[in-house]
């Protein structure tokens, strides 16, 4: 098959999958109601599930490493999926996706408190409308509460930590996301089942009358998850970042446009406005980064085919 079909088919995969999540664990927080740490476990169960599957098929080999380097990453990785559904549950759609955006501002800072890592002027500058864009997207929220912001807000946090740590985990011990993802999914799934019981009433959501589009709907959006992973782990390491970054803004759009359809959520004028200004801030991010690896990728190349001098 060409290649280029196959790209653009697994991007509309990874584009499809990606707003059905959103808007599938939309559906059962006001339809249904589920609990939402007892949802997360339920994704994390099914996507390991998935990586043995896949492990089996050979696409991807199973790493050796010590479980004790997984812990704090794995906790890390149960609380932003943990929160960021929380926000979805007490945000708008339009709002929880806005309020995603400053994981990119979150992690560049932390990047420079923690490890000192140096950014150009233009990158610090591009973070500037991404910040305002998304004040200004909660300020005027028409639907706007205190505990839906706490639980986006520490969603941020907790997620850059993730994505920080993440980053450093890959370089450390030479994985890729697919082989960390191995690890962290059954340790999260543990994690999760030891808190349940204390924030979650078990009982109730053991004896509730469950309908079965209830329960389809649930095994479904652990299906989606598990394949929202899998074609974006495959789009990072086939495509370009650049590709990337543009799938992620025509999802972002998308789930605007999904929200406001299916949930009948209203954008205020100076939500637009803000929105407007995250969405430019996050595409000139792209581009100014794109551009500092273009300039620093011919210098590493030249190093590298520079002959040796003979001893």
């Amino acid at each position: 098959m060409n290649k280029k079909v196959v790209v653009a088919f697994y991007l509309l995969l990874n584009v499809i999958f990606s707003i059905a999540i959103v808007l599938l664990n939309k559906w059962l927080y006001i339809h249904t109601g589920f609990p939402n740490i007892t949802l997360s476990m339920i994704h994390f169960v099914m996507t390991f599930v998935g990586l043995i599957i896949c492990e089996k098929l050979d696409v991807f080999c199973v790493k050796d490493i010590d479980i004790k380097e997984m812990l704090l990453i794995a906790m890390t990785f149960c609380g932003f999926v943990v929160l960021t559904n929380l926000s979805l549950a007490h945000n708008t759609v339009g709002t929880y996706q806005v309020a995603k955006m400053l994981t990119t501002p979150c992690v560049i800072v932390m990047q420079m408190i923690f490890y000192r890592k140096r950014f150009s002027t233009l990158v610090k500058l591009t973070l500037i409308p991404i910040t305002l864009g998304v004040v200004i997207n909660f300020y005027y929220d028409i639907q706007f509460n205190v505990i839906g912001t706490v639980y986006a807000t520490l969603g941020v946090l907790v997620t850059s930590l993730y994505q920080v740590m993440v980053n450093r985990k890959q370089r450390e011990f030479q994985m890729d996301p697919m082989q960390l993802l191995f690890y962290q999914a059954p340790l999260s799934t543990v994690m999760l089942l030891i808190v349940i019981p204390i924030f979650e009433p078990v009982g109730q959501t053991f004896t509730h009358n469950w309908s079965l589009m209830d329960v389809v709907m649930v095994i479904l959006s652990g299906v989606v998850a598990f394949f929202v992973n899998l074609t974006s782990y495959w789009i990072i390491g086939k495509t370009s970042p650049l590709t990337y970054n543009m799938v992620g803004h025509s999802k972002f759009c998308l789930l605007l446009l999904g929200g406001s359809l299916l949930f009948h959520e209203t954008l205020a004028i100076n939500q637009v406005i803000g929105i407007t200004l995250t969405l430019v801030g996050i595409i000139l991010y792209a581009h100014v980064k794109m551009k500092d690896s273009q300039t620093v990728m011919p210098e590493f190349k030249i190093r590298e085919t520079k002959p040796l001098h003979k001893v």
